[in-house]
This record gives C-alpha cells, sequence and structure tokens, in this order.
C-alpha cells in the first residue's frame, strides 16, 4: 500500500460476510423488542439486519420514537448477542479469502455497522488479524448503513479512492452504502439475502459465501479491478 491513494483496497463488511451471526442478530432483537413489548416477526427483522441499529429501531419503534426505549431495547440486543460471542464462527473461507487478498497485495479493511466490542468479538472468530490493516465500526461515523460513511471511513483507513477498491458484503444495505460512496460491491449469500435481491441494489457480482469468492478470487471483480492498474 503506496499511502498516496494508488494502492488497491479490499473492504469487508463481517457480520454475515465473514462470521455466521446474521440469524444471532435476528433472534436477538426479536428478543429485546419482545422485552419492550414489540412483536415482530423474525422474517421482518432480518431483512433489517445489517443495516446500523440507530436505523433499524428507528423502523421498529418509529422516527419519533423514545430515545428511552430505543436505549433499553439496543441494550438489550447487545446483552443477548454478546451470550454467543464465545461461540462465534466464521463462514466457510472467511480467513482464508482475507489472506488471499492480502497475499495478491491488497490492503484490506473491515468495515462493520455493528459496536466496536462486536467487531472485536467477531475478528476474535476469524482469527486472521495479521492481515487487517484496519476496521471501522459504527463507533467511528455519524451515520451507519446505508449512509456511505462506514465505506467511506474504511476508504480514509485505506488511504485509497472509491475507484481503487472493492467491498464485499451481504446485504442490499451494504449495497446502497457502496452505491453512495462510489464503490462497487460484491455480494455474498450467506446472509440469507437472495441473490435477485443483491443484484437488483447493484450487486455488481455474487458469491455463494466466502469460499465461492475464494475459488473464484482471480476471476472475480476484485482481481480485475486491480488488473486495471
Amino acid at each position: 500500500m503506496s499511502g498516496d491513494g494508488t494502492g488497491r483496497a479490499v473492504l469487508f463488511d463481517v457480520d454475515g460476510t465473514l462470521v455466521d451471526t446474521t440469524y444471532l442478530h435476528t433472534v436477538a432483537w426479536w428478543e429485546a423488542l419482545r422485552r419492550s413489548g414489540r412483536r415482530v416477526p423474525m422474517s421482518v427483522i432480518h431483512r433489517t439486519i445489517g443495516m446500523g441499529s440507530d436505523q433499524l429501531l428507528a423502523r421498529f419503534l418509529g422516527e419519533d420514537h423514545d430515545p428511552d426505549e430505543a436505549a433499553s431495547v439496543s441494550a438489550s440486543h447487545h446483552d443477548l448477542y454478546a451470550e454467543y460471542w464465545p461461540r462465534l464462527a466464521p463462514l466457510d473461507g472467511a480467513a482464508e479469502l482475507l489472506r488471499a487478498c492480502a497475499d495478491r497485495g491488497w490492503t484490506v479493511v473491515l468495515a462493520s455497522s455493528a459496536r466496536g466490542d462486536e467487531l472485536d468479538a467477531m475478528r476474535r472468530a476469524v482469527d486472521a488479524d495479521e492481515v487487517v490493516t484496519a476496521a471501522t465500526s459504527s463507533d467511528d461515523v455519524e451515520a451507519s448503513k446505508p449512509a456511505p460513511d462506514l465505506v467511506r471511513s474504511a476508504l480514509d483507513h485505506a488511504r485509497t479512492t472509491p475507484d481503487r477498491a472493492v467491498f464485499v458484503g451481504d446485504t442490499v444495505w451494504d449495497v446502497a452504502a457502496c452505491g453512495r460512496a462510489g464503490v462497487p460491491c460484491v455480494g455474498v449469500l450467506s446472509g440469507g439475502i437472495t441473490r435477485q435481491e443483491l443484484e437488483e441494489a447493484g450487486a455488481a457480482e455474487v458469491y455463494e459465501n466466502p469460499a465461492d469468492l475464494l475459488a473464484h478470487l482471480d476471476d472475480s471483480l476484485l482481481a480485475r479491478a486491480s488488473d486495471r492498474d
């Protein structure tokens, strides 16, 4: 990485992209909302996983919701989800994909809507920190996905420009954030969002999971973007 904006970077979402957490979040939000007297079907909650918790809560509690209720629900979700941290599991090929990207000379940066401590737990699960240049979380930005702030923060950490980066994510919120930041997005299906939904949102390519992307890495958008150098 040259540090002058000329290097290639691969930016990775983490929840549902590198670590198998999407449905754990769904269950944790479902229970947290129930504790507040809100009954929201898990199928509906699942569609919101990947956007920031502030935007998720606005959707389920209303734009003019009570801040105290939002804080209570968020705290409940955090405590419920934290119970899973010792057992978090990386998706197949996650660590190997990060290492393969680094081996090709691409700067690897994590960009997650999770809180900082949640991201730390996922990084421990993936166990590939030696090839991760930097990571940014919801703690570092004012607006979370689908706002472009996290993607732009990741670009800043990579010290590169949108035209020299590719983002890998699993939700339409990732794709939307990338579109607003001018970064092409490669989708994976490991978060439970369909290929059609990701493609209609604007994903440039879609793979089954990290292992599938790894198997096709040298034919993927990640490699083709680097070949333009």
